[in-house]
Formats: C-alpha cells, sequence, structure tokens
C-alpha cells in the first residue's frame, strides 16, 4: 500500500512526499526487497547520497542475511567515498553467495587500491559466478599486475581459446 502510494505521488512530481511513503513502505517491509531499492534508487535521483548511504546501512542492520541487501550497501558506500565499508559490503555479499556483481565490484576496488593479487582471485570468482569473459580478461591482467607472469598467461591462453570458441575476438 504505501509503496503504490509513493509511486503514485512520484508520478505526480512530489518528490519529496514520495520520500515519506518509501520511507514507511521500507519500514513496514518484513524482508529486503523492492521498497529498498525504491528509496534507496529515489535518494540518488534526489542527489542525496549520504541518506542513500544511510539508508542502505540501515537496510544491512535489519537484513543482515540479505546478500541483495549488501550489495546495495557497497553501491551507497561508493557514492560517499567508503571504500573500505563498500570493499567489506562486496566480501559480505560473497560470503553470503557467490554472485559475479559481487565479486567483480570487489575486484575493482581491490585493483584501484594496488592490490593486483586480491583482485585477481575476485575477477576468478566472478568468472565462476558466471562474470562473462571479461572477467577472465581482468583476472589475467590482474595476475600480470601481481607478478604472476605464467598464471597470467596462461588465464590470457583460456580467455583467448574461449573467445574463438565463442567467435568474440
Amino acid at each position: 500500500m504505501a509503496a503504490r502510494r509513493a509511486a503514485t505521488i512520484e508520478a505526480r512530481s512530489s518528490p519529496r512526499g514520495a520520500l515519506r511513503w518509501l520511507r514507511l513502505a521500507a519500514w513496514l517491509a518484513p524482508e529486503f526487497g523492492d521498497p529498498h531499492r525504491r528509496l534507496i534508487r529515489h535518494y540518488r535521483t534526489l542527489d542525496d547520497r549520504w541518506a542513500a548511504y544511510h539508508a542502505s546501512r540501515r537496510a544491512v542492520i535489519r537484513f543482515p542475511h540479505s546478500a541483495d541487501a549488501w550489495m546495495l550497501a557497497g553501491e551507497a558506500a561508493e557514492l560517499v567515498f567508503r571504500q573500505a565499508e563498500a570493499l567489506t559490503a562486496y566480501e559480505e555479499v560473497l560470503v553470503l553467495e557467490e554472485r559475479a556483481d559481487a565479486g567483480l565490484a570487489a575486484a575493482a576496488l581491490y585493483s584501484r587500491a594496488g592490490q593486483h593479487a586480491d583482485a585477481a582471485a575476485r575477477f576468478a570468482r566472478a568468472y565462476a559466478a558466471g562474470g562473462g569473459m571479461d572477467a577472465l580478461r581482468q583476472n589475467a591482467e590482474s595476475l600480470g599486475r601481481a607478478g604472476d607472469t605464467a598464471a597470467s598467461e596462461e588465464a590470457m591462453r583460456l580467455f583467448r581459446e574461449l573467445s574463438n570458441r565463442a567467435g568474440t575476438t
């Protein structure tokens, strides 16, 4: 009911009114789901990154076993330049379930921090979780940056072989 009311108000171009209803819907929701995603998305459209961050933190406190809540918390932490918190959130997602998006996000943060061996490990996990050929290529590049030339060459060989099989050179 509250989520429908928020959608109606959003359609009428009353962002602040919709915000009240979205907060109510998120508060009433018995599990993490669409009201929480919509609330955080709405904060982002209002360009209120800190409110999105705080809403995502409340969601993981309330739903600590929800990989989706942790993923959203990681994304919101990145919005406010809290890379360490974002990485912790993505790692928590990977503890709860193997997800390519969490592996790729964690790997990107490790790579930016210059921790190439850790980045390579997360790119490998992302590839194994269905992250696609780009995750395998990035794994090979991170292995090279980490100084493991043999593993990097082997990963690139596998990438080229699979790319040729798929017809995507």
